[in-house]
């Protein structure tokens, strides 16, 4: 326990450090800032190419206990992952970790265990040299984005509203990503378009 107070205190530090080392281009209620980046496949995705879609950013790292808690552990994040597919959103895992930092896995490290978390997302990808994390402002892993379908940032922020790596805390939360899911779908303005996020910080 005194370790993952530790994780949340250094996450909480380096997020105000963060903001001294780049200015985020990704504004809540403003336009998501266009990007490309290369899956495990060696496929490009850019946001541009996916306008009139409903999109889903999540960073994460493998090595993160508190990714650990929301794949390996409960299946969490795969679930939501599933579910907002299933309603027409496009869901992009990045992974802003530098070369030779936790969590920096090649290609077929990271496909063994995206296969092995059960990973249900539309791509992984890499984002080693941390453009696209710094651009966002993506502090912590994992650290989730909504995008509506006129390229609008709607939400940013955790996954949820408790800050802990207990797999039992998962049921008493409060998912803000499906939420905010649930609100565009239902056409209404999003409860909550902002929450602090939690976890490891990403490995720039």
């Amino acid at each position: 326990m005194k370790i993952i107070k530790k994780i949340l205190a250094t996450t909480a530090l380096l997020a105000v450090g963060y903001t001294g080392l780049f200015a985020a281009s990704a504004q809540v209620g403003k336009a998501a800032p266009d990007f490309a980046l290369t899956d495990l496949n060696g496929e490009q995705h850019s946001l541009s190419a996916l306008k009139g879609k409903v999109v889903v950013l999540e960073w994460v790292n493998p090595e993160c206990p508190f990714v650990q808690k929301h794949y390996d552990r409960s299946g969490n994040i795969p679930k939501t992952q599933k579910e907002a597919i299933a309603d027409g959103a496009v869901w992009l895992s990045i992974n802003s970790a530098a070369p030779g930092k936790d969590g920096d896995y090649d290609v077929a490290r990271a496909g063994a265990w995206l296969g092995r978390v059960h990973w249900a997302a539309t791509a992984y990808l890499r984002d080693p040299d941390g453009k696209v994390g710094k651009l966002y402002g993506a502090r912590t892993t994992p650290h989730l984005y909504v995008i509506d379908q006129a390229g609008t940032l709607v939400y940013a922020g955790g996954i949820d509203n408790i800050r802990s790596t207990k797999v039992e805390d998962i049921a008493k939360a409060t998912n803000y990503v499906t939420a905010a899911l649930s609100d565009l779908k239902a056409g209404q303005p999003i409860r909550t378009s902002h929450s602090q996020p939690y976890g490891c910080s990403v490995k720039y």
